[in-house]
């Protein structure tokens, strides 16, 4: 169903009988996809695999797991996103209307090699078991909604109960075309703490990261269960100071107010202090409007934001005696990073096409 919003949990538990060697893990994913082993999350790629025209070519990404695998019993854990290749969310170009759409699928191999010379592949089967996670909602375009109520601790770890989960079914592949995926990956490259914070009332603030960014942002908060926590993403406010997203959804056609435009929402649980970041989203912003719809006292501490791009290598820079050389040297670098994730895009935020920059 590919109107079925939340994120699916994918797990499969092995033994390893022998001592290990060596290990690599290799996974494809129709969407996007977050990797795990014993409860510990595989590498810091953000939006793998790379977007492509699915039903022509998928790409895969190779993982060195030894250090994560363990002599005796072991889980793998996959969380699946569904990227552009199930979009959901309705704009002008119609991605929803994709000839490639589907509900997000995934194929592994986990390849181990042990101490004696022999070779043991763990593949991703009907033997796996599956369920839905608190990943409510997820759309590349827009945000994230996360109901940690629906949280299931340990779940991608060995000492967990998946009784009442249920088994997998094959899925067709988007296509029989699987490469490698060989460039640079896109990563959480920067952490920015917030600049300043305004507190409009009890219930809604302002954090203000002092610079624009691809990216997102991640809140820490402590609230009674069922708070329902709303972060709008902007790039400029009103004259009131409250949130403007006017410039950038523009090309949003929503046919409900489900799903509003660079806004991630959080359920929270009650169970403490928590903190959320998206998986499988990025926006383009400066500033985040925190509504609340129970009151919380937060602190500027309580939401930075990571700077999301390829992280391509530095080639060389620009130091002139003039600031304002160094200044625009500055900000042009920091709009390409911003355009950049595993193809370089048109905008962060309006519409997150590929684009070559061939406008005049």
């Amino acid at each position: 169903n590919i109107n079925l919003k939340p994120a699916p949990y994918f797990r499969k538990q092995f033994e390893a009988k022998k001592k290990i060697k060596s290990a690599r893990a290799y996974i494809t994913a129709g969407g996007l996809y977050e990797l795990s082993l014993n409860g510990d999350r595989v590498g810091n790629h953000r939006m793998d695999p790379t977007y492509t025209r699915f039903d022509r070519r998928n790409l895969y990404v190779t993982y060195d797991v030894t250090r994560h695998l363990q002599n005796g019993k072991n889980a793998i854990g996959v969380t699946l996103g569904n990227g552009w290749y199930n979009h959901q969310s309705t704009a002008v170009w119609d991605f929803e209307k994709a000839p490639w759409r589907n509900r997000p699928t995934f194929c592994m191999d986990l390849r181990i090699t042990y101490i004696d010379g022999t070779v043991e592949v763990i593949k991703s089967g009907k033997d796996w078991k599956t369920d839905l996670s608190p990943i409510i909602f997820n759309s590349i375009y827009t945000a994230e909604h996360y109901d940690a109520r629906l949280e299931q601790s340990g779940w991608n770890t060995t000492n967990f109960d998946d009784s009442k989960w249920k088994r997998v079914i094959y899925r067709s592949a988007p296509s029989q075309n699987v490469v490698a995926q060989a460039l640079h990956p896109v990563r959480n490259v920067e952490e920015i703490k917030a600049k300043s914070i305004r507190k409009f009332n009890d219930t809604t603030y302002l954090f203000d990261l002092g610079r624009n960014i691809s990216g997102v942002s991640k809140i820490t908060l402590n609230g009674q269960t069922g708070t329902v926590v709303r972060l709008k993403h902007v790039e400029r406010l009103y004259a009131n100071g409250r949130a403007d997203m006017s410039n950038i959804d523009v090309h949003y056609r929503p046919t409900d107010d489900k799903d509003p435009f660079q806004t991630d929402i959080i359920i929270l649980n009650g169970k403490g202090k928590q903190s959320f970041m998206p998986h499988f989203n990025y926006k383009g912003f400066q500033y985040v409007e925190v509504s609340l719809s129970k009151p919380l006292d937060l602190k500027k501490e309580d939401l930075v934001g990571y700077f999301m791009h390829s992280d391509v290598p530095i080639a060389g820079s620009v130091n002139a005696s003039d600031t304002l050389i160094n200044k625009i040297y500055y900000a042009t670098n920091n709009s390409y990073l911003s355009n950049l994730f595993g193809y370089p895009t048109d905008c962060p935020q309006r519409e997150k096409n590929g684009w070559t920059g061939d406008a005049a």
